[in-house]
């Protein structure tokens, strides 16, 4: 994946990383690991998302754990139209919308935001631009 991260500052800070996405648990959740080794933190990054479909909710639960940056998420996860949006609050107390667009079959565009309240506009502060290089 190639990643752009947003600085307060308006400026932008470009790395590369890893994705890797299976079914686990009997085929009952996907787990995908997220690798972006570039240091410092908080650009480096060693985690992964447990999303675990509920047919009571029509959604997915997501856990997002990331124990180098001690980052977690928990969020509730649906298709809207030809995208999935994740939304939830993070570790800091903020609001977290993750957004997966321009989904193929080999590629996608993962965006992430963020924001203090209900009444904030969204911030984006990542940009995952993945792409599969095995079948």
């Amino acid at each position: 994946m190639d990643t752009v991260r947003h600085l307060d500052d308006g400026t932008t800070e470009e790395t590369t990383g890893e994705i890797h996405f299976g079914w686990v648990l009997e085929g009952r959740a996907i787990q995908d690991i997220w690798i972006r080794p570039k240091r410092p933190a908080p650009s480096t990054m060693y985690g992964t998302t447990l999303r675990i479909f509920d047919p009571a909710i029509g959604g997915w639960h997501i856990i997002w754990s990331d124990p180098f940056n001690q980052d977690y998420s928990r969020q509730i996860g649906r298709a809207e139209g030809k995208d999935i949006i994740q939304i939830g609050d993070d570790s800091r107390g903020l609001k977290a919308r993750w957004r997966f667009t321009e989904i193929t079959a080999d590629s996608f565009h993962w965006i992430g935001e963020e924001r203090s309240s209900n009444s904030d506009p969204w911030q984006i502060t990542y940009e995952h631009f993945a792409r599969r290089t095995s079948p």
